[in-house]
């Protein structure tokens, strides 16, 4: 596959600090659109010249959650059997079985999703961060017309639940963070009121803009165990809590159990957004080419491919949405 751009995301800098694998050396890049090139022996989905959006979730078909119709819950996802190669035959690790931080990259023919033509900048982050946010919005929170909403942390995965929230119909959409330019961005995606966690307790915010009862939904973007705990508390009784910012392994949370039992309700995880790609890029992309959807707005800035190490230092300190490499 030919890649047009690949977004520079928070997952490469975990796989290039050796926090998911140590099956050195790399392939970094994932959230990536292109065109096909060619196919190879038994490829039926697509054909030389499709507009694709890569995605790191092709569903078996075969495993216990598809057999169950559960297919964005899939056990045993594909990626592409040929591995590929640095010149002296060392085998390469490509981040979530893509690697698209190279003019071409090789995958499963399910990890491409055609849809309409466009920017590929814009449309190839639906690969992973804005899908992995809108996504926890939308199908696995179960946003709906008229609810609340509260999205703690807005990077671009918080962002894109605000988005998702806002495209589904909530009327109350409350962000929460620690820095004055973050909430802004979130306003202009479309947050109806702003925390800053900063100067004020997160939990009796999002309460008070709720009439004292709690949001319908609250997202947690951020994935640590003080956030979390401000998710569970800040939702009304019988409301869900959705977790969708990644913790690291030596993370812990102790609470009484009673409060569990007694607040009802979902506590649920969002794995990719619950997304099914063949599903919901085609129809992301068209919402996005009508103007309903304004994708553009995660577009921090446009690099080379020589600029990303200069983008995971920009990404780590917070100061962009995203960085897209453009081949």
């Amino acid at each position: 596959m030919d890649i047009a751009a690949c977004g520079v995301c928070h997952t490469d800098l975990t796989y290039r600090e050796g926090g998911i694998t140590d099956e050195f050396p790399f392939l970094l890049g994932h959230e990536a659109a292109g065109t096909v090139e060619s196919v190879g022996e038994g490829v039926s989905t697509v054909q030389p010249g499709d507009f694709v959006i890569l995605n790191w979730r092709a569903v078996c078909g075969q495993c216990r959650a598809c057999r169950r119709g559960r297919p964005q819950y899939c056990f045993d996802t594909h990626n592409a059997t040929q591995k590929m190669t640095l010149e002296d035959g060392t085998e390469l690790t490509p981040a979530l079985g893509i690697g698209a931080f190279a003019d071409k990259t090789l995958v499963h023919e399910g990890q491409c999703t055609i849809v309409d033509e466009a920017d590929p900048a814009v449309v190839g982050l639906l690969g992973c961060g804005v899908m992995a946010g809108l996504g926890a919005a939308v199908n696995t929170g179960g946003v709906g017309r008229g609810d609340s909403v509260a999205v703690i942390g807005c990077g671009g995965v918080g962002d894109a639940a605000i988005m998702g929230a806002r495209l589904t119909g909530a009327t109350k959409i409350i962000a929460v963070d620690l820095e004055a330019d973050k909430l802004a961005a979130a306003t202009a995606l479309g947050a109806t009121h702003t925390v800053d966690a900063s100067r004020e307790d997160a939990v009796e915010a999002i309460r008070q803009a709720t009439g004292g009862f709690g949001a319908d939904v609250v997202i947690d973007a951020v994935g640590r165990p003080e956030t979390w705990k401000q998710a569970f508390y800040a939702r009304d009784l019988a409301g869900t809590v959705v977790l969708v910012g990644v913790p690291t392994p030596a993370m812990t949370l102790e609470m009484p159990l009673v409060d569990f039992f007694s607040r009802g309700g979902a506590l649920k995880s969002s794995w990719y957004g619950d997304c099914l790609p063949d599903r919901d890029f085609p129809m992301l992309v068209d919402l996005y080419r009508q103007g309903r959807l304004p994708l553009e707005r995660f577009v921090t800035e446009r690099v080379g491919l020589g600029d990303v190490e200069e983008s995971f230092e920009r990404l780590h300190r917070g100061s962009v949405l995203r960085s897209v490499v453009e081949l």
